[in-house]
């Protein structure tokens, strides 16, 4: 796994503060995405987030239902999560979710938040090692995610362009059809964005 550590020295890098960073775009949709909902649903919600940040994990936990129940499973929405890693663990973790079939990435990412308070302050190998088994990957499939460094470089530069060319500072950051929401507001506050983005009829 000697390779991960060329991925984490360049990820410590361009982790390191950033300064202001101004927002000069907005993102779209891309052919890599993660989605959840309907492809052509009208209203695109763009979720930055840190599989480390307990807010994020409040945020999975408390909002995200509410929101798949009305917004999501009603073909209204659909939601794109792009990884914000705030550490090397947080690395780690968004390149095991990537390397999960794209049918079980969201279900990887559900255990990783609500199972955060175990593998993020444990040993992290033998921690992700059992979510990935539970996952149905062996473990030669875990230790050969883990040493991707293309992946990893991947999830490093998705975190690059959304502060260099999107603005993001923080985690959780959403933009809604392009308007930036910061944080794991309560399911009011997005209710009323969505309603608000919802093409007029």
């Amino acid at each position: 796994m000697h390779k991960i550590w060329l991925v984490l020295a360049a990820f410590c890098l361009i982790a390191a503060p950033l300064g202001a960073s101004a927002q000069t775009a907005v993102p779209t949709p891309a052919p890599e995405d993660r989605v959840l909902g309907k492809a052509d649903a009208p209203i695109t919600i763009i979720e930055y987030a840190s599989l480390t940040c307990p807010h994020c994990a409040e945020f999975d936990k408390d909002t995200l239902p509410k929101i798949k129940q009305d917004w999501i499973d009603t073909g209204k929405a659909k939601l794109i999560y792009r990884d914000f890693p705030l550490d090397g663990l947080a690395l780690r973790a968004a390149m095991l979710a990537r390397c999960a079939p794209p049918e079980r990435y969201f279900a990887f990412i559900d255990t990783l938040f609500q199972s955060q308070q175990s593998w993020a302050r444990n040993d992290w190998e033998p921690a992700l090692g059992r979510i990935a088994k539970l996952g149905g990957m062996s473990e030669e499939q875990f230790k050969k995610c883990m040493s991707d460094e293309a992946l990893g470089n991947a999830v490093v530069q998705m975190r690059t362009t959304a502060a260099n060319e999107y603005g993001v500072e923080s985690t959780p950051t959403f933009f809604i059809n392009g308007t930036k929401l910061l944080g794991a507001a309560a399911y009011p506050v997005f209710d009323k964005a969505l309603s608000t983005a919802q093409p007029k009829t």
